[in-house]
């Protein structure tokens, strides 16, 4: 698939089959994520693959907006180092896992994790050092449903030559 067709067709759900994700996918998609750009050259992430089925259910009981994350085959924890950038880098490795899970089918959503109340607690249920930052999580799965891309604002309706204009 070409790259701007994986972006169209990317989006996000958050309903999905109970069919397992193989790990040669579920690898494929988060080397996406460590593809990522990153400032400096620092690459502060750390990815935690969850495929275990009781650890996705206490990871979406905690995640107050993510409790869908109970329902998926797999979530992906996108964990940084306190860095200066750490939360552009992990959002843009966030970024490329989402459109690689479009490319390969798999049905994705991202869910917030930096600076939520419940961070710290999916934190120590993964193990994860405190000096890591837990940047979001991406619930995963084949979609249950077949859904339409919904309509996007029209390119010339947000683009800005020179400066901004209200149009």
């Amino acid at each position: 698939m070409e790259t701007k067709e994986a972006i169209k067709k990317r989006i996000s759900v958050r309903v999905y089959d109970k069919r397992p994700i193989p790990k040669e996918v579920l690898e494929s998609i988060i080397d996406a994520g460590r593809l990522a750009p990153t400032a400096r050259g620092v690459e502060p992430w750390e990815f935690i693959a969850i495929t275990d089925k009781s650890l996705l259910g206490r990871i979406g009981a905690l995640a107050n907006n993510g409790r869908f994350i109970a329902d998926g085959t797999a979530c992906i924890a996108i964990l940084c180092k306190d860095t200066k950038y750490y939360l552009e880098d992990g959002c843009a490795a966030t970024e490329n896992i989402l459109i690689a899970a479009a490319d390969a089918g798999v049905g994705a959503c991202w869910v917030a994790g930096d600076k939520k109340d419940y961070c710290e607690r999916v934190k120590s249920l993964l193990g994860a050092s405190a000096e890591l930052k837990l940047v979001s999580m991406i619930a995963m799965g084949y979609p249950k449903d077949t859904n339409p891309p919904k309509a996007r604002r029209p390119l010339a309706s947000v683009l800005h030559w020179e400066k901004f204009s209200s149009k």
